[in-house]
C-alpha cells in the first residue's frame, strides 16, 4: 500500500512535468496574431515610488509603434519619486500624449485600485490597457494586445510575464517563482480547460465593457484586481483571452523575507479565488513530489524512473525559460532545489491563515479576494 502511494505520486509528478516542458516548447511557436483594427488607445500605469527598472519600462511603453496612444501616470502624493521619473519621460517624449494624475483618494482597501479609479476619467481612447508599474515591453506589444481583444466575443485580453532577476541571491530564486513554476503552471491549467487567469501586467479591454461591469469601482477592495475585473468581464458572457506576447518584470534585490511575504500573499490570494484548485496545486511542484514519491516508495524501480524522469522535465523547463531569456544557460541550475522546497513551503503556508502583508499594511484576506484591514 506504502509502495503504491509513492508510484501515484510519481505517477502525478512526471506526466505533469512533461505536460508543463512540452506547453512551454508550443508557446515558443505560436505566432503573434494579426489585426487590422488598431483604436486609440489609453493605457493606465499605476505608480507607487521609483523601484527598480521604472524608467527603462516607462520608455518601453513609450516606443511602442501605435497610431494613436495617450499614456496616463497616476500617483497618490506629489512628493512620491516616481513623479520626477514621469517628468524626464514627458521631456525626453514631449511629442506623446502623456498625462500625470497626482490624486490621494481613496475608494477601498486597495490603493492601487483607487489610484486607477482616480486616473480612468482622464482616458480619453475606447480601449483601456491597464499595466503593472514594473512591467517593461517589447516593440509589437500594443499591437499584440489590441489584435487578441479585436474578436467581438472577447471582453479582456492578458498575457504572461517573465522575472528578470537582479545579482541578488532571493532575487534569483524569486524570479525562478515566475519563470520555472507560475509560468508554465498557468499553460497547465489553461490546456486542462480553466481560463480564469488574468495578470496585471497586462490587461485591455473597451472602455463599454469597463463600463458595463461597473467601472473600476468594482475592485476598490478586493486584492485580486486582476482576477475580479476579468471575472466580470466573463459574467458578461464575454472571453478573457491570453495574448501570446510576454511582458517581463523586474524583480527587486531584496532579502529573503521580503520575497517570502510577497509569495505568501500569492498564495493566499489564489486559495480565496480558487480554493479547489488551490487544494490540487501542490501536485504542480512536481520535483518535491516526486521525491516524496520515491522516497514513499522505498526507492522502487518505477517510482525512481519516473522520479528521474520529473528531474529531467524539470530541468528542461528551467533551460527553456531561461533560452528565452537570453540568459546563461543554466547559471541558476544550483538553484533548484531550494526554489522547489520553497515553493512547497509557501504553499503549505498558504493554508495556515488569510493574513498577508502588503506595502506595509497588514490586512485579512476573505473569500473571494477581498480585503480586511487588520489592527495592529
Amino acid at each position: 500500500m506504502i509502495v503504491a502511494a509513492g508510484l501515484f505520486l510519481t505517477g502525478i509528478a512526471a506526466p505533469c512535468s512533461s505536460a508543463a516542458w512540452l506547453l512551454l516548447w508550443r508557446w515558443r511557436q505560436m505566432r503573434l496574431q494579426q489585426s487590422s483594427w488598431r483604436p486609440p488607445v489609453t493605457v493606465l500605469k499605476p505608480l507607487c515610488g521609483a523601484e527598480a527598472g521604472l524608467y527603462e519600462g516607462l520608455c518601453s511603453l513609450a516606443r511602442q509603434s501605435y497610431p494613436d496612444l495617450q499614456i496616463v501616470f497616476g500617483v497618490r502624493d506629489a512628493s512620491d519619486p516616481a513623479v520626477a521619473v514621469v517628468e524626464r519621460l514627458a521631456h525626453e517624449f514631449a511629442a506623446l500624449d502623456l498625462k500625470l494624475v497626482i490624486d490621494a483618494r481613496s475608494h477601498g482597501e486597495n490603493l492601487k485600485a483607487s489610484n486607477l479609479i482616480n486616473m480612468l476619467p482622464h482616458a480619453r481612447h475606447p480601449v483601456v490597457v491597464i499595466s503593472d508599474s514594473d512591467v517593461q515591453v517589447g516593440q509589437g506589444y500594443l499591437d499584440a494586445i489590441v489584435a487578441a481583444l479585436a474578436p467581438a466575443e472577447v471582453g479582456a485580453a492578458t498575457c504572461l510575464y517573465r522575472g528578470r532577476a537582479g545579482s541578488g541571491l532571493w532575487s534569483r530564486v524569486a524570479a525562478l517563482f515566475i519563470n520555472d513554476w507560475y509560468f508554465p503552471a498557468v499553460l497547465v491549467s489553461r490546456a486542462l480547460g480553466d481560463h480564469s487567469f488574468a495578470s496585471g501586467a497586462t490587461i485591455a479591454l473597451r472602455r463599454q465593457t469597463l463600463d458595463a461591469i461597473g467601472g473600476l469601482q468594482v475592485i476598490a477592495d478586493h486584492l485580486a484586481d486582476d482576477w475580479l475585473l476579468c471575472e466580470r468581464v466573463r459574467r458578461l458572457g464575454l472571453q478573457t483571452v491570453l495574448s501570446p506576447f510576454v511582458v517581463q518584470t523586474e524583480v527587486a534585490d531584496e532579502g529573503f523575507l521580503a520575497h517570502a511575504s510577497r509569495e505568501l500573499r500569492w498564495m493566499r490570494t489564489i486559495r480565496t479565488v480558487a480554493p479547489f484548485g488551490y487544494a490540487f496545486m501542490g501536485f504542480s511542484f512536481a520535483l518535491p513530489v516526486a521525491l516524496a514519491g520515491v522516497l514513499v516508495a522505498c526507492v522502487s524501480p518505477w517510482a525512481l524512473s519516473l522520479g528521474l524522469l520529473t528531474l529531467v522535465n524539470r530541468v528542461g523547463i528551467h533551460l527553456e525559460q531561461r533560452r528565452r531569456t537570453g540568459a546563461r544557460l543554466g547559471y541558476d541550475l544550483p538553484l533548484i532545489p531550494l526554489r522547489d522546497g520553497l515553493l512547497f513551503a509557501v504553499w503549505v503556508a498558504g493554508f495556515l491563515g488569510r493574513g498577508i502583508t502588503w506595502r506595509g499594511r497588514r490586512y485579512l484576506v476573505r473569500s473571494g479576494g477581498a480585503l480586511s484591514p487588520l489592527n495592529g
